[in-house]
């Protein structure tokens, strides 16, 4: 216990490092998104007449994208929420290259009311491993 009271500051970083860590994770949760499988999604898309939305950047949906997805780009998301207000009462599967960026905007929709939220765990990289069509 000595040890805890004389290196207070290391345990301090230790703690301000696992709550960086573990945030985004923890605000999906309480605004209830959901991560799904490339599996589900297009389950989503196809039985529940879900809609893709691509967070990713104009340059990077270029290079390949899933077909028919919305792109919506993350540095514009919240100004641009009003084009996806049709959308609010219908499944909406969030993806960028990894599902990072993609969590924050989920988060952002779950806000504003909408439904069902769903991020694409693993992104379009996940997409691609499971061989599932992409678009240039």
């Amino acid at each position: 216990m000595q040890f805890v009271i004389n290196n207070w500051y290391l345990f301090a970083g230790l703690a301000m490092v696992l709550v960086l860590l573990a945030g985004p994770t923890l605000s999906r949760l309480i605004h209830g998104v959901r991560n799904v499988g490339a599996s589900r999604a297009v389950g989503l898309v196809n039985h529940e007449s879900g809609v893709l939305v691509d967070v990713r950047e104009p340059a990077e949906y270029g290079n390949g994208r899933i077909p028919r997805a919305i792109l919506l780009p993350l540095s514009r998301f919240k100004d641009s929420l009003t084009e996806l207000e049709k959308f609010k009462n219908r499944p909406v599967v969030l993806y960028c290259r990894s599902g990072q960026r993609s969590g924050r905007a989920a988060v952002l929709l779950r806000k504003h009311g909408f439904a069902s939220v769903h991020n694409l765990a693993g992104g379009i990289q996940a997409w691609q491993g499971e061989n599932l069509p992409v678009e240039k």
